[in-house]
């Protein structure tokens, strides 16, 4: 099987399925009816319509993180963001922590009372197990610990559906819509509708280039943090022996995905002290 970061940007293209983040916004975004679906197959309800936005970086104050939403919709009373994430990044929790609170802000002008905000819904549909508990959904909202029958009602609620384990999900087409993240197989009609909208968008042509210049620009930061954690290191005298590209793809998933120092290390088998040093 060969190694996906060995592929070139066009292989990556005519590789892509739907667990293609990329891919996943431009299937859902141009097309809100089937976003619309597919909010209502994952949480289970009817929703009157909703109002696409663009994928953009929401700047909260100046010198503040900015936050990417994928695809980020609202209807009536609820706000959304789905997330395709096709590995664990290790920071999953608390970027959903940090989705929920951009959403609020987006949502009320000031003067407006708190009772105004709508239901918020963060969802991040994941290959892998990211909890490692063998289940295919993990739902999670607000409760009190003391007495668990007690909740908060803040109407906040941050849901992840898990693609390796569909098999487990009991309503049918949910498991059909995993299945199709990690298989690419379709199972019912709307699969089939899906499916057919992922080709689509692998013949269109200038999605195609956006694709390529982006994978290159990726590619391009990649080899630069490569090359300057190697003569980094070597000038520090950080790096010896079998430690040396551990520590130059921590140094990349730090600085190149805003990854925290500690689970990069962790992730990359790399000695988090001399992570640190070198990052100094």
């Amino acid at each position: 099987m060969c190694d996906e970061k060995n592929l070139t940007p066009e292989e990556k293209w005519e590789r892509a399925t739907l667990a293609n983040n990329f891919i996943f916004y431009k299937v859902m975004y141009n097309n809100p009816d089937v976003c619309k679906e597919l909010l209502e197959i994952l949480l289970q309800i009817k929703i009157d319509h909703i109002q696409m936005h663009s994928e953009e970086t929401v700047e909260i104050d100046y010198g503040k993180k900015g936050v990417r939403l994928d695809v980020y919709a609202t209807g009536a009373e609820k706000a959304f963001n789905i997330e395709m994430q096709a590995s664990d990044t290790g920071e999953l929790p608390e970027r959903s922590r940090y989705y929920q609170g951009i959403l609020d802000v987006q949502q009320l002008n000031s003067g407006d009372d708190y009772r105004e905000l709508k239901d918020s819904y963060i969802i991040f549909i994941c290959v892998p197990d990211i909890f490692r508990k063998g289940l295919a959904k993990y739902s999670f909202e607000n409760i009190c610990l003391e007495d668990n029958s007690i909740k908060l009602k803040d109407r906040a609620y941050k849901m992840f559906y898990i693609a390796r384990n569909y098999d487990k999900i009991f309503d049918e087409r949910q498991k059909a819509f995993l299945k199709l993240v990690i298989s690419n197989k379709s199972t019912d009609s709307f699969g089939d509708k899906v499916s057919k909208l992922v080709e689509d968008a692998k013949h269109n042509i200038q999605w195609r280039r956006q694709y390529m210049e982006w994978e290159r620009q990726m590619a391009y930061k990649y080899r630069e943090g490569h090359e300057d954690g190697l003569a980094e290191g070597k000038k520090a005298g950080i790096l010896e022996g079998s430690q040396q590209k551990a520590i130059e793809a921590a140094l990349i998933l730090v600085k190149e995905f805003n990854i925290e120092p500690e689970i990069a290390a962790k992730k990359m088998n790399a000695p988090l002290e001399k992570l640190l040093q070198l990052l100094k």
